[in-house]
């Protein structure tokens, strides 16, 4: 399997400690912290933020969307990996 990083894609796992909402490929996040909307993109700096409630967006190439809406969560993102951890 090609990595993340030649492929134009980043890993993106978004959960809460007893259900995965969406574990796959992505070619964007986006979503709000408490300095507005903001989108990930692949080969985005290391970063770390809580998220405000609001719409998490996470865009497919190729297929539809996949979008929830998150009351507390933080986003971890390093290495072409998302990972947001919901607290629900």
């Amino acid at each position: 399997m090609a990595s993340p990083l030649s492929t134009g894609v980043m890993a993106v796992k978004i959960y809460a400690p007893f259900k995965v909402y969406f574990d796959g490929p992505a070619a964007s996040v986006s979503a709000v912290n408490d300095s507005g909307p903001f989108d990930i993109l692949p080969r985005h700096k290391n970063f770390m933020c809580l998220l405000r409630p609001g719409e998490v967006k996470v865009r497919i190439a190729g297929k539809d969307d996949f979008a929830m809406t998150v009351n507390q969560a933080v986003m971890h993102v390093k290495s072409d990996k998302v990972t947001v951890f919901l607290d629900v």
